[in-house]
């Protein structure tokens, strides 16, 4: 089997570093196209990763800066997380994951050579190999608690519904999609939106995006660093 050639950058320093005051195009394009992002809250030494529905929002009236926008329940374990440490983490990418076929068949079956692979396994994997040359995103920031019941917390509300409001019926969509559903309130008519990010309970979260580090399939990463004149830049939070 042909190996694909990879290369590798140190990713502990600041590789390719660029400050800008903009996030720049393709990560832009990578919060627009995905569904999903992974958040990563921490206290005590103790990470949490949770899937989480965002709404990505370049300004507003409350922030002149770009901001990520997600919903929680009150008494969750990120929100308690996000106010004893507002920094977070966020993973984002647009491509499809799926797992190519091994070399050899492990004890537990493994995947599936391709003298086994359906024609419609033959074709994701195929779209698959065509999206994977865009980028990941690790995004680095401050996360906070918007005050219940104030305008801002409205607006972004609001903001974070309409972008998660779908014409397509759970249904019809991917198995990962109607699993989250299923966690944050499915089998309403609503899809559950009306739980997860309208409920009594729900609290909005905004994170403030510090820095932001991409990578491609093969390795390759860029470090950028969002500012605003005056402001000090870091990277990955360090200055």
């Amino acid at each position: 089997m042909d190996q694909i050639a990879l290369h590798h950058e140190a990713s502990a320093g600041d590789t390719n570093r660029q400050v800008v005051n903009q996030l720049p195009p393709e990560v832009v394009q990578c919060l627009e196209n995905a569904r999903f992002l992974n958040l990563a809250t921490c206290t005590n030494n103790q990470p949490t990763v949770s899937l989480m529905n965002f709404t990505y929002l370049p300004s507003s009236q409350y922030s002149p800066e770009p901001v990520i926008v997600m919903t929680t329940n009150s008494s969750s374990k990120k929100t308690h997380n996000i106010v004893a440490n507002p920094n977070v983490s966020l993973l984002v990418h647009d491509w499809v994951s799926h797992r190519p076929p091994t070399q050899t068949r492990r004890p537990s079956g493994g995947s599936p050579g391709p003298e086994h692979r359906s024609s419609l396994a033959s074709v994701l994997m195929n779209l698959n190999s065509g999206e994977i040359s865009r980028i990941s995103a690790t995004i680095n920031g401050t996360a906070e608690l918007v005050a219940q019941g104030s305008d801002e917390e409205k607006f972004f509300r609001e903001q974070h519904l309409e972008n998660n409001t779908f014409d397509t019926e759970a249904s019809t969509m991917p198995f990962g999609s109607r699993q989250l559903q299923a966690e944050q309130g499915a089998g309403q008519d609503d899809g559950g939106r009306e739980s997860f990010i309208a409920g009594e309970e729900v609290r909005v979260i905004v994170v403030r995006i510090k820095d932001i580090r991409t990578s491609d399939w093969k390795g390759g990463v860029s470090d950028w660093v969002l500012v605003n004149e005056g402001v000090p830049a870091a990277v990955n939070g360090v200055k």
